[in-house]
Parts: C-alpha cells; structure tokens; sequence
C-alpha cells in the first residue's frame, strides 16, 4: 500500500466558491460601504439578540423570548436605549455586557463600520468608499481617510474614558463598592457618549436624583456625543481657531445650542406648574432639570423624571425635538440639525426673494437643499408608517404611540413605558424602525450625494399653483 506524503487538498469546487464568494465581497465593500454597513448593523443586530436570547444572559436563567432580545439588540445597535424589559432587572452581568459591546458597535456609526469593514476586508477603500466618507465625515482628502479613522476611533475611546474618570469614583462613592463604580463608571460612560440611554438601574437615573457629580458628567457626554466627528475633526484642525470652522461645524454648533435653549424653556414652561415632574422642586433644580431634559430630548435617554408623567404639552415638544436629533455623523439620531438648519434657511431666503441661500459667507447648494428635503419626508414617512401599524394592531393613542414612535426613529429612548405593552408585531416594528432611523438617512443622503448625474439638455419651464 503507497502513502502520499503531501498534504490533503481541498477539493477544487470549494476552493472554486470560496475564491468567487470572497471576490464578490471584496467587489461589494469596496463599491458600497455605506450597503456593507447597513448589512453589518443588521448581522451585527441578529447576533447580539441571539446571545441575548440565551439562558446565561437572563438574571433568572430562563431564554429570553426572541421579540424582547431582538428589541434590546436593535436598542443597543442603533444606541436608542428603548427596552421591553427592565435592564437592570432582567439581564445577567452577561446580558449586561453584551448590551455594552453592542452599544459601543453601535456608537462607532455607519462610516466607521464601512471603513472599517473595508479595511479588514479588502485592505483598501475604493474611490466610490472615499468620497462616501469625504462628504460624510470630513476627510480633507482621498488619501486621508485611514488617517481620519484613527483619529475617530482614538476620539471616541479617549472622550469615553474621561467620563468613565468621573464616573468611576462617584458611583463607587453613590454604591459604596469600588467594583460596582467601576462597572456603573464604564458602562455609564460608553452609554452616555453613545447617546444610548441604557440605565443599569430599576429607576434609572432617578436613583441619583441631585447628585450632580453623575448627572453633569452623563449630560455633558450626551451633548458631546451629538455633536459628531465632522465637528470633533474640523476643531481639531482648526485648534478652536473660528475663523477655520466650516460651514458644517457653525450650524451644527449654532442651530444645537439654539434648540438647547429653546428646548430648556419650552419643557420648563411645559412642566413648570406639574406637580408629579417640577411643580414641588426648588427654582434652581427646575431649571437643572430643564436643561437636563432638553439635551436627553434630541436622543440622549436618559430621564431623571419619569415622561409618562409629563404633560401632553412636554410630550409634543419633546416629539419635535426628538424628530430633529442630533450632528450629522454623531450617535445621535433624528433629522439631524443641519438638515434643520438648512429648511430654514431655504425659508427665510425664499421669504425674502433671494435667489440663493447664503449664510456666514458661503452659497448652500441647491443639491443640499434638496437633499434636506428627502431626509426630512423619510424621516415623516417612517413615523406616519409606524405610528400607523401600531395603532392598527395595539389599543393605543396616537399621543402615546406617536411620542414612542419618534423616540425610536430618532434612537433617542424615551419613553413613557408603551414599548413594554406592546405585542410583538408592536415590538418588530420599533425594531425595524430603530434600525431604519439609525442607517436609512445617512445611507439615504450619501446614495444621493454620490449619484450626480449631469442633463444636458433644458425642459420648458411651467410652474404649478403652491399654497
């Protein structure tokens, strides 16, 4: 009998199909990053509930029914913060960690994941890749994108592990435990930059009702996170020289703290007589409380008081705020405020007759202007699509179901206790809208950005009857 010496081979077939499989992955992330993206959010989605749905991961060590896994999943994913269960009361410290791993994927973002994914898998960034993240993330140059991604990445661990400094001893002090205030100070802090709102607490954060050296630390990550890494990037260039912001960095910097104010006051004004939210505490924690609310409104989450006990006035206020969002590129969700921004120069500029919009020295292009308007009509279509489904199927108002609605679309996280009384259709919808309000506008707008096509040719102009 004759032994060969060499090696089994694989058989041809399959080194054949795995040859041509991995070519059409390396063609497909390389062409369309902001796709391949989508679809690592949607795998990276299903394995997070998988692991969620598993006995270890529940504190009573039973599986955790699908719905309510794939509906924490997509939550931390899209860094909403929407749960059907009490996280600090269903989930083991295995549950917990898994919801943080998925939180801090979640918080990198689309153009991250895409980049990312480019790189490990093909080793390069196509030319469609890096003008994908030139326009979304500010990259200076094509051949600046890899430089770019380090500093995002860099960015978010650095601007997380400042707030888990602070958080770390003022839980350890709030908990009297070393080892909890080091868990509560990490997962706070991923949270909190993430704009993610999971709380680890039954009440949330009103167990630190007035304890300022957690709350201030957890706003000001919030309000940070929603600015974005165009606006993190463009100051880092700029070392906060004024004159070398762009565009983008003075309306997001502008119209966020605009809408800042206005959401401080407005919820004050709402809530100020309420006794079940404001109307007992002092003058000064009402205004704390104000201006808590309204950076957690634009999709941060977290809620020292309770949004089932506003009054429908806060819920609607705090609807249009949630619909807005937070910076383009950032982990907030919504419209985001320049596209805000935008509309409204559009308006004032036709209001005045002007031919173009102009503001702080520069021409707005129409193409932007427009592109404004697909994102806003998406973002409506998806809220009147959902609010829709799940009146349909659940013995709901539509206060209630539109405030829940929103709050999904823009993975803000809010909410007054409806998700948890969902059925599970109710719930598959949330999940589907989660993911939509986190991938559909920034795939929308750059699927736009990137296809121009040039007419050459003029139709006869006719203009239909408007108002």
């Amino acid at each position: 009998m004759m032994f060969s010496s060499e090696p089994a081979r694989a058989p041809a077939a399959v080194t054949t199909v795995g040859s041509r499989l991995s070519s059409v992955l390396n063609r497909f992330v390389t062409r369309w990053p902001a796709r391949a993206a989508v679809l690592v959010f949607v795998a990276a989605a299903l394995l997070f509930a998988a692991l969620l749905a598993l006995p270890i991961a529940a504190a009573d060590g039973a599986p955790t029914p699908f719905h309510d896994a794939l509906f924490t999943a997509v939550s931390a994913v899209t860094v909403t913060g929407l749960t059907t269960v009490n996280t600090a009361d269903h989930w083991s410290l295995f549950g917990e960690v898994v919801i943080l791993f998925a939180v801090q994927t979640g918080g990198l973002g689309v153009v991250t994941l895409a980049l990312l994914l480019a790189r490990i898998v093909t080793r390069r960034l196509g030319v469609g890749g890096k003008v994908f993240a030139q326009d979304v993330i500010g990259a200076s140059g094509l051949g600046d994108v890899w430089r770019l991604l380090r500093v995002v990445l860099l960015t978010t661990f650095t601007i997380e592990a400042a707030l888990m400094i602070v958080l770390v001893p003022a839980f350890a002090v709030a908990e009297g435990s070393l080892g909890l205030g080091l868990w509560h100070g990490l997962f706070y802090a991923v949270s909190a930059f993430g704009n993610a709102g999971f709380s680890l607490h039954p009440d949330g954060l009103a167990t630190f009702d007035g304890n300022f050296a957690i709350l201030i630390p957890i706003m000001v990550g919030v309000f940070v996170g929603s600015l974005g890494f165009p606006v993190f990037l463009n100051l880092l260039r700029a070392r906060w020289v004024r004159k070398q912001w762009t565009l983008h960095t003075k309306l997001t910097l502008a119209t966020t703290l605009i809408l800042l104010g206005l959401g401080a006051v407005g919820w004050c004004v709402a809530e100020w007589s309420n006794p079940a939210t404001l109307g007992e505490r002092p003058v000064p924690d009402r205004l704390f409380q104000g201006l808590f609310a309204s950076v957690m409104m634009r999709s941060g989450g977290f809620s020292v008081l309770d949004p089932a006990l506003s009054s429908p006035t806060a819920w609607l206020f705090t609807d249009a705020l949630m619909f807005v969002g937070g910076g383009s590129a950032s982990t907030a969700g919504g419209i985001k405020v320049t596209t805000l921004a935008v509309l409204f120069l559009a308006i004032v500029a036709e209001a005045r007759g002007t031919k173009h919009v102009n503001v702080a020295g520069r021409r707005i292009p129409v193409s932007t202007q427009r592109l404004a308007i697909s994102v806003t009509f998406l973002g409506a279509t998806l809220v009147l699509v959902s609010t829709s489904l799940i009146m349909l199927t659940n013995p709901v108002g539509l206060d209630r179901a539109l405030f829940e609605v929103i709050s999904a679309f823009a993975t803000c996280g809010l909410s007054i206790g409806l998700s948890e009384e969902l059925n599970p259709f109710g719930k598959y919808v949330l999940s589907a809208l989660m993911l939509m309000g986190r991938v559909g506008p920034i795939a929308l707008a750059t699927a736009l950005a990137v296809r121009q096509r040039n007419v050459l040719f003029t139709l006869p102009e006719e203009r239909p009857v408007i108002g």
